[in-house]
């Protein structure tokens, strides 16, 4: 284990959610397309456009802002249920992931402090 990885316990976790979210994100442009009767321009920029910025924020996280600008792309994330409904309910289950992130990201952080 990297000492850049012990210093950050949660950042494997946090790297894990943006990149399902990345996943699921994406798959929602044909669903928007298809059954919700979204342009699939507009599909494409705002769905497709979360997912890059998922994937980009994963491979960020080793600076301290990464955090909170990935809890803003998790609002944005649930927002998304405007276009396919189902997202506010996955938004929110990938919101909650992060933020039980962030909590056992802490609650290591004062392990390791002792």
């Amino acid at each position: 284990m990297s000492a850049d990885r012990a210093a950050n316990p949660a950042r494997s976790l946090f790297a894990t959610v943006l990149a399902c979210e990345a996943i699921v994100i994406a798959l929602a442009i044909p669903v928007a397309v298809s059954i919700m009767d979204v342009d699939g321009a507009t599909a494409g920029a705002v769905c497709g456009g979360l997912a890059v910025a998922c994937l980009l924020l994963a491979g960020l996280l080793r600076f301290p802002w990464a955090v909170a600008v990935g809890s803003v792309l998790q609002v944005l994330i649930i927002a998304t249920g405007f276009m396919v409904p189902a997202m506010f309910f996955l938004g929110a289950v990938f919101g909650a992931l992060w933020g039980t992130a962030i909590w056992l990201g802490r609650k290591a952080a004062a392990v390791q402090a002792r």
